[in-house]
């Protein structure tokens, strides 16, 4: 009995009839509220947000001795405060990805007397090189309490005052709250994330950290 595939002629290829199995990649499983590991950090000044560097800077391995956890999102070197870390891909997922719209708060000292109609521009969103921000919180408040001395210290210029704001956004542009307190005229001198989402600093001391549970 003849076979009824045919054979290519030359310089034409064969192609079979059968359906293609396409193998899909199996999801890792979701982890049990008990497996979930939660760590909140208070990242001090000049410390990388990774285990590892290849010129021996700071990074996380000096500070945190747990393993399989990873930042959810990141967080400037030259920027301070609240880290989130956990082994749970979910949670990091929710928390540093933008269309989740999670919110995240900072404490921004910066140069100058800071005006009302500088407050509503960065309320409304200002026009950066990628792209409008989204409106945000942003309030002047007095210099945080309890708030740790930043080593090195910040530089202040005599005679020109600096302010304190609380600026919340729901977006991760790199470097954005720098940018955009430079748009409305007022250069960032520091930088302190206080939350994320949910999660508070409260009164982590600089350079710790604690573990939660995924229900905290």
């Amino acid at each position: 009995m003849k076979n009824d595939v045919s054979k290519p002629k030359y310089g034409q290829s064969y192609r079979s009839n059968k359906p293609r199995q396409i193998q899909r990649k199996s999801a890792k499983p979701r982890l049990a509220p008990r497996e979930v590991k939660i760590v909140l950090f208070n990242k001090p000044f000049d410390v990388l947000c990774q285990f590892t560097d290849d010129n021996n800077r700071p990074t996380l391995a000096d500070y945190i001795d747990i393993k399989d956890v990873y930042a959810a999102g990141r967080l400037d070197r030259d920027s301070e405060g609240l880290l989130l870390l956990t082994n749970c891909g979910q949670l990091q997922h929710k928390l540093a990805n933008p269309k989740k719209n999670t919110f995240k708060t900072y404490w921004v000292q910066v140069e100058g007397a800071v005006s009302g109609e500088a407050v509503e521009a960065l309320c409304k969103g200002v026009e950066l090189k990628d792209g409008l921000t989204l409106p945000a919180k942003v309030k002047i408040i007095t210099e945080p309490s309890g708030l740790w001395p930043r080593n090195p210290p910040i530089r202040e210029r005599k005679n020109i005052p600096t302010t304190w704001l609380e600026i919340s956004i729901r977006e991760g542009k790199n470097r954005q709250v720098r940018r955009m307190t430079a748009h409305v005229g007022y250069p960032t001198l520091r930088l302190i994330r206080a939350s994320i989402g949910p999660y508070r600093l409260d009164d982590l001391e600089n350079g710790k950290y604690k573990v939660i549970s995924a229900n905290a």
